[in-house]
């Protein structure tokens, strides 16, 4: 029969309340699917806006400070430096693939060498990124409560836990609202004291060019640049390599590129895909060199130079009254910790509930695991995590950098250079294996053999340099188990069951709608597959990759092709 809106024929079972109520809350977050252009009505600036908002986070200060404190400002810098390059060449075709199809990081993991199941994995990588991260933003944000209000850094934790949740609820719309709205007065507020501190005092640039770091009674370490304090900077700093996946979160809600937006299209995806590294690397820097001012200039101010709300606390008393920089600095540590860790927490939830629903094909709703994910992360800050920053931050590196250069690699190497992944996303249920060597294997390898080196397996010299490691098995292994298995495990189906086009005149995904049988909701095409379960009268029926997820009894799951022989 020809293709058209298939309305709920006789016979299909409705779904009951609790399943519509979670339906409802999908519908929103696009939990566990592509977004639609329905939903996606912001324009590029705004996604953009929001997406850069995300990145207010203070702990680019702490790190910068810790790196620089411990290796000296040569090694920090070009550390920093290093760790740019890496994001900016693995962030960018996953940022393009994200925005052009409308997709999130785990759904482009699953067609890019993973299979539906495989790609489990990388979602725990990225779920572990989120609360890590929450706990050390929660953690700055309990140093500033402590420090202006006296609160009790326990007190403080679950403070900054608690305060999120109401936001994160409420998924992208309210997302997008806050971070738009408290930008202009975050930049003003953390830019300022970095103007004044350069006019008043032109002597600490010298200092901070000069800085060579410092033990922990303050007394010079006098390092100078090495290949070894290099790479132990940007291990550090290579913990916020899985960053991209937050900004995804944001970029697949992209309008669809057309001649007449191109440039604006472009420019929101560099900038705020990749494009968030070149703030962050500032803010790095930024953190060193407020660290390197305070224990150069502050008496006993070692301990304390690598916490942001110490920093910007002693430099607004510079220049205005003690009880207004007091305040000052805890309202920007507040915002700064409100704007990532609201992102930090439905990023996490999103992961975690993908994994869930995919795994016990149950959905529970969203929410629950953002109590999950934050009650992880208040475990984490009530374990003083901060004390053990670098250690932690380092070791994390291996299995992030591990996830996201093999998913980069895929999509260039084997997608576009070989063209043995299909170029083409896919993600739904049926049309991919339940595991594909090529991103799976190519993972564990190449976090398990940099982890091994991270903890001294390989010797002391080689120690330092994990992360070189676990980026270049992600480089190089996926094309040759790709070239190996003859791209065998990328594709279950070669064809959904659907003759509409998927894409439109210019590539974006169809927007054309069609009616999933189980959900009785329209769904647009990309999201749509065939039944292999015919509708009461023998016609062709269609079902979600939401309802299909679901899918306990595996029914509509169409069969596999054939072997190729």
């Amino acid at each position: 029969m020809t293709e058209q809106l298939v309305r709920g024929e006789a016979g299909s079972s409705p779904v009951d309340l609790a399943e519509r109520e979670a339906l409802k809350e999908t519908l929103e977050d696009y939990t566990l699917r592509f977004a639609p252009r329905s939903y996606r009505k912001w324009s590029a600036a705004v996604v953009a806006t929001s997406a850069l908002g995300g990145i207010a986070y203070l702990a680019d200060f702490s790190i910068g400070a810790n790196i620089g404190i411990a290796h000296g400002t040569g090694n920090a810098l070009w550390g920093i430096l290093l760790f740019a390059v890496v994001i900016v060449i693995t962030g960018i075709p996953l940022a393009v693939y994200a925005a052009r199809y409308n997709i999130d990081l785990d759904l482009i993991t699953r067609g890019s060498g993973f299979g539906y199941y495989g790609s489990v994995v990388t979602n725990l990588i990225f779920a572990s990124f989120t609360f890590i991260f929450f706990a050390l933003e929660g953690s700055i944000m309990a140093q500033g409560l402590k420090l202006g209000l006296g609160i009790p850094l326990w007190i403080g934790y679950l403070v900054s836990t608690l305060m999120v949740l109401p936001l994160v609820i409420y998924g992208m719309k309210a997302l997008a609202k806050l971070q738009v709205w408290t930008t202009p007065l975050w930049l003003i507020m953390m830019v300022g004291p970095f103007v004044y501190l350069v006019a008043a005092h032109p002597g600490s640039v010298s200092d901070f060019l000069n800085f060579s770091g410092v033990d922990s009674d303050g007394q010079p370490l006098g390092k100078g640049v090495s290949w070894a304090g290099i790479m132990l900077c940007a291990g550090v700093c290579l913990s916020l390599i899985a960053q991209i996946a937050e900004q995804i979160d944001y970029l697949r809600f992209m309008p669809p590129k057309t001649p007449e937006n191109n440039r604006k299209w472009w420019t929101a995806v560099l900038v705020a895909g990749p494009g968030w590294v070149v703030f962050g690397a500032l803010k790095q820097i930024a953190g060193l060199f407020l660290a390197v001012y305070l224990i150069g200039h502050v008496a006993d101010s070692v301990g304390v130079a690598n916490e942001p709300v110490h920093q910007f606390v002693m430099i607004y008393e510079d220049f205005m009254p003690a009880w207004l920089a007091m305040t000052l600095a805890v309202i920007l540590v507040v915002i700064s910790q409100i704007k990532i860790n609201v992102t930090n927490a439905y990023s996490g939830s999103l992961a975690w509930t993908n994994s869930f629903t995919r795994v016990t094909k149950t959905y529970p709703g969203r929410l629950v695991f953002v109590v999950v994910n934050l009650a992880i992360a208040l475990a984490l800050m009530e374990a003083d995590m901060f004390s053990f920053l670098s250690q932690l931050l380092n070791f994390y590196a291996n299995c992030g950098i591990a996830w996201i250069v093999v998913v980069a690699t895929d999509i260039v190497v084997n997608k576009y250079l070989l063209k043995i992944s299909p170029k083409a996303p896919e993600f739904r249920r049926g049309m991919l294996y339940a595991v594909n060597p090529v991103g799976f294997v190519s993972v564990i390898v190449a976090a398990g053999v940099s982890i091994m080196v991270f903890f001294g397996v390989f010797g002391d010299g080689v120690q330092p340099f994990s992360p070189l490691f676990a980026a270049g098995i992600a480089v190089v292994l996926p094309p040759v188990l790709a070239v190996a298995t003859k791209g065998r495990y990328y594709l279950r189906r070669g064809d959904d069951g659907i003759d509409l086009p998927m894409y439109d005149e210019y590539g974006n995904p169809s927007d054309a709608k069609l009616w999933c049988c189980v959900t009785q909701t329209e769904f647009e095409r990309p999201d749509m597959l065939a039944s292999a379960l015919p509708g009461p009268g023998g016609e062709k029926q269609y079902i979600s990759s939401l309802a299909l997820a679901c899918d306990r009894s595996g029914e509509h799951v169409l069969p596999a092709d054939p072997p190729v022989r």
